[in-house]
């Protein structure tokens, strides 16, 4: 470095060094005074003229947006997927075994309770409902003679009472014929819907297999599972919104018709169903539906995501009444896209700092974007004035 530039900077170094002892050295103004130099005529050169203080109410205040609180709703909705099936479902097998001579209805069919709508082979069934009707008749035709003698004593009573017997045990029997040739008939158990046969006629069945399966869909159960918080707010009877997602745009209204007694400690979910209607007959068991139900839920403010602010003690916003800005503790409770939901002492309405926080200070005056700024009358405005 050349010399003249090292002289230059020992003076820069030497001037700055004096100029802080001069305003930090406690002394200081002592030994300008003994030298003959007066240190208020130094800093009245930078006062502002008439020896004024500088007044604050000139400065700019800070620009912030804000954003009205309000308040929103949670734990008030669920939404669940499930899966439906009919009100009734039940596989029809036959009572006895034999082959399957006939199939009286077609898969898709509507039946009634009781309608026949298969047949087994029933001839020795037949023969033998045909034997207990003779033997009853035989029964009764003795019975009548031994009540006829026993008016002129050639029969005892005891033989009448067998006679009576013998016609009873008949009639037993008979009923047990004609039991048997009706089982011969596979009748439907429920209305409802015949699914497809598994089976054709001529096949030989046993008392286990399944000759069809018939389902009353008139209307719906729908099994779903809700997380267990909702398990106290859940009761029965209560509405149901769901939506076959099959059919997207349709809405069925039903209501809540079983809940289990517990909730399943690996899933913490509890099984609820509910039962739909299904009037025009176009909903079918397994479908998958999408279920909603209403409850109070809890009220809570809502603020601009923006507004929310964190300090050493927790989150905060800034709050403006009158142009003033004042600090508000915050307890988030749940954050969304637009808004975040909060536990605080904040009504709706009340304007919440969301642009420009960086500036706000506790009980410092702001202006709002868009509105004229308020008055700045300071009490440092005019202090120190001299006439």
């Amino acid at each position: 470095m050349k010399v003249w530039k090292q002289l230059a900077l020992a003076l820069v170094i030497l001037g700055a060094a004096g100029a802080g002892w001069l305003y930090l050295f406690p002394g200081a103004s002592d030994f300008l005074k003994k030298a003959g130099i007066d240190r208020g005529a130094t800093t009245a050169a930078t006062a502002p003229a008439g020896g004024q203080k500088q007044k604050r109410s000139g400065q700019p205040l800070p620009l912030v947006t804000v954003r009205a609180a309000a308040d929103a709703k949670i734990n008030d909705r669920l939404t669940a997927i499930g899966t439906g099936k009919a009100k009734s479902s039940v596989s029809v097998t036959p009572y006895a075994a034999g082959r399957l001579t006939e199939i009286l209805v077609t898969s898709g069919s509507h039946v009634q309770n009781g309608d026949v709508i298969a047949r087994l082979d029933s001839e020795s069934e037949s023969i033998l409902a045909d034997k207990a009707r003779t033997a009853l008749k035989d029964a009764e035709t003795k019975l009548k003679r031994a009540q006829n003698l026993s008016t002129t004593n050639t029969v005892s009573a005891v033989q009448v009472s067998d006679a009576e017997l013998v016609v009873e045990n008949a009639r037993l029997n008979l009923r047990e014929a004609e039991l048997a040739l009706d089982r011969r008939a596979i009748r439907a158990p429920i209305g409802g819907t015949v699914g497809i046969f598994p089976i054709n006629a001529g096949n030989y069945v046993v008392t286990t297999t399944q000759v069809a399966s018939i389902d009353d869909r008139s209307e719906l159960l729908v099994d779903f599972w809700v997380p267990e918080r909702f398990a106290p707010a859940v009761t029965i009877g209560a509405e149901v919104s769901a939506s076959s997602i099959a059919r997207p745009g349709e809405s069925f209204k039903g209501a809540v018709s079983a809940i289990d007694n517990r909730v399943d400690p690996t899933s913490r979910t509890l099984h609820v169903q509910a039962k739909i209607t299904n009037p025009k007959d176009t909903l079918r068991e397994g479908m998958a539906f999408q279920v909603s139900l209403g409850f109070p839920g809890e009220t809570y403010p809502t603020v601009d995501p923006l507004a929310i602010q964190w300090g050493t003690d927790g989150a905060y916003v800034w709050r403006i009444v009158d142009s003033k800005a004042s600090r508000v503790p915050v307890r988030i409770v749940q954050r969304n896209t637009t808004n975040v939901l909060v536990d605080a002492d904040i009504k709706p309405g009340d304007q919440i700092v969301a642009e420009g926080v960086q500036s706000v200070r506790q009980d410092g005056l702001v202006q709002i974007q868009g509105q004229p700024a308020p008055d700045q009358a300071s009490p440092l405005a005019s202090v120190g004035e001299q006439g």
